[in-house]
């Protein structure tokens, strides 16, 4: 069996991209979702959310480029005085890696992220991080032992296949290339990931695809790909969205891009062939539940 989840990162950013979440749920592939807690649109999101309830909500945890949800002196080597957090992935790990940000800093953090979902009447199916910052050690650790409290059991394995990444035949622009690399990059701390997932008791889908393709997903992209899938189930991530006034006002660099993802995901063509090849669309609650 083919199974897959197609999920819409960012859910909460904007009320533009909760609209092309939506959009791409009702019309296209998309299953699934993840909600940052500390988004402008958070509250729109959660109103979207609770009148579609067969739309997969997880939470998106955010740990650099936004403001905190934690109070800054309850995470004082993390955030700055005014609740920004490290403003790049770099800065982070930067500092992880100095030894200049708590572990405890990073739950708290990290529990008053899901904690909000939670309180807004979600019950998260997955998490996954802004930036895959858990992808690194400490962070992973930080999300694992949060998530097990929260009794969220699955989280995004953002390692994506070697051979899809480096197959022949296919357009790879510069920016693809330097995505690809980062992935390929990030795959060497698979197994330690793994331990650390298995160890919080958190599941994850066999097969992962995103990394490359953020902002450049194109139909073509995603039939070659649906072509492909391997037995199992596999996770796609995507950012579909509205190009509007207020996403052009937020520091982010898909824009347009966004848009260009919504047209993919709800393609006539693309939900053909997901039809003709008996590909399964699931979510990850069923992914989740069935760890219970």
């Amino acid at each position: 069996m083919r199974r897959l989840i197609v999920n819409g990162d960012d859910f909460g950013y904007t009320r533009g991209v909760n609209a092309g979440v939506l959009r791409a749920f009702r019309e296209g592939i998309l299953t699934s979702t993840t909600l940052m807690a500390g988004g402008d649109a958070f509250e729109d999101a959660v109103c979207l959310a609770g009148q579609n309830p067969a739309l997969g909500v997880g939470c998106h945890l955010v740990l650099v480029g936004e403001r905190a949800v934690a109070p800054p002196d309850r995470i004082p080597t993390l955030a700055d005085r005014d609740g920004r957090l490290p403003a790049t992935l770099a800065e982070l790990i930067g500092r992880l890696a100095l030894g200049r940000v708590h572990q405890g800093d990073l739950e708290t953090e990290l529990r008053a992220q899901l904690g909000r979902v939670c309180a807004a009447g979600i019950r998260p199916t997955h998490v996954d991080t802004h930036k895959h910052t858990h992808l690194y050690p400490r962070v992973m650790q930080a999300v694992a032992r949060v998530a097990s409290e929260f009794g969220v059991f699955a989280v995004r394995k953002p390692y994506e296949n070697l051979r899809t990444l480096l197959g022949r035949g296919e357009r790879r622009e510069r920016g693809q290339l330097s995505r690809s690399t980062t992935a390929a990059l990030a795959g060497l701390g698979r197994r330690g990931f793994r331990s650390l997932a298995e160890r919080g008791g958190l599941r994850s889908p066999d097969y992962f695809w995103g990394i490359r393709w953020t902002g450049t997903l194109s139909e073509a992209d995603l039939l070659r790909a649906l072509d492909r899938l391997a037995e199992g189930t596999t996770e796609l991530m995507c950012h579909p969205g509205l190009h509007d006034a207020e996403l052009d006002g937020k520091a982010t660099r898909l824009k347009a891009e966004r848009q260009r993802e919504l047209e993919v995901l709800t393609a006539p063509r693309v939900r053909r062939a997901v039809e003709r090849a008996g590909i399964q669309l699931i979510s990850f609650r069923e992914l989740s539940e069935a760890h219970v």
